[in-house]
């Protein structure tokens, strides 16, 4: 979730279920575990994703690739005139800077486990664009130093204690200690904006939400299941889904404002993790990028990828196919 989406995560169902798997000892992403899974895909690699074109675009990354050497260590530099934490170790990781209160030795490793490692994945298999400009990743080892370095951004409390990321002032803030998985969901939105800028913010937040707990396959970046599954399936069995039309139609205000917001992630989510494990994830990528003009919800597009016209039908399969998904941490 970017800064503005960040009530999503008020859910006291959402906050339970956290501190239960916490205590449990079951993070959802912890950034030195990331597991490799060496099941075979299920399809052939598709072509390479291409980005939406145009004047705007070339000029925006022509100036991405001007970025030298010197212009992250100019941006060091202004970091520790104005610091928002204490006892920061500063790592260049292109194109982001991450900034650590942890040890140097731990900085470095989160660096390179997870922000390298998701950054080379994730343009592997989606993002041929970096972010405009540099952004820099705070990881902050405890409450306290996150709060007080979310205050600095927002000048008030955070109302997650997850993290969050500000797309206007350029920056991650995350509180680490809870685990890598919502870094790596904000790295997904880092990405998103130049890549598929007219992205509705289903798929946005149900792409991002899908590496909330990832890991390795076969070189490629792939979500597991994980803690929206519960809530998933209980509204499967109350029968209090929405439909796949209604659910990619959602404006953002809807997706974040609506009583069912928790559900909207959960389903975006488990549709994408449907898609992932059948091959077709990438596919559906592709197309949604290539037909956003004129399909721009990607409710024609998904219908096209499953190569399914009865939805209703299908809708009944893919919850019955989630029914049968266990998350075992």
């Amino acid at each position: 979730m970017t800064l503005r989406k960040s009530h999503s995560w008020r859910n006291p169902g959402i906050l339970a279920m956290f501190f239960f798997l916490l205590g449990a000892g079951i993070a959802a992403f912890v950034v030195s575990g990331f597991r490799e899974n060496k099941t075979t895909s299920p399809s052939p690699e598709p072509a390479a994703v291409q980005p939406l074109t145009g004047p705007a675009e070339a000029k925006n990354q022509a100036r991405r690739d001007a970025l030298t050497d010197a212009d992250y260590a100019r941006h060091i530099r202004r970091l520790k005139q104005k610091p928002i934490a204490k006892n920061l170790t500063y790592v260049v990781e292109k194109p982001f800077v991450v900034a650590g209160n942890e040890s140097p030795k731990i900085v470095r490793r989160r660096a390179v486990q997870t922000v390298r490692w998701a950054t080379r994945l994730l343009k592997k298999e989606y993002f041929p664009l970096d972010p405009d400009g540099i952004i820099t990743i705070y990881l902050l080892g405890d409450k306290a130093a996150y709060e007080q370095a979310a205050r600095a951004v927002l000048r008030e409390p955070p109302d997650t204690p997850f993290g969050f990321f500000s797309e206007s002032r350029r920056c991650m803030i995350m509180n680490i200690a809870t685990g890598g998985g919502t870094l790596v969901h904000e790295m997904v939105h880092a990405f998103m904006t130049p890549n598929f800028p007219r992205c509705p913010t289903w798929f946005n937040e149900g792409l991002a939400s899908l590496y909330e707990q990832c890991g390795q396959r076969d070189g490629k970046i792939v979500g597991f299941t994980n803690w929206r599954l519960a809530g998933l399936q209980r509204a499967i069995r109350a029968e209090a889904l929405p439909s796949f039309k209604h659910l990619t139609a959602t404006t953002t205000d809807q997706f974040y404002g609506d009583a069912d917001s928790g559900l909207y992630y959960a389903q975006a989510r488990y549709l994408l993790y449907y898609l992932q494990e059948k091959g077709k994830l990438r596919t559906y990528y592709r197309r949604f990028l290539a037909n956003a003009r004129i399909d721009p919800t990607g409710y024609q597009t998904l219908q096209s990828v499953l190569g399914r016209n009865d939805m209703k039908k299908f809708q009944s399969e893919w919850e019955d196919y989630c029914l049968r998904l266990r998350f075992g941490g």
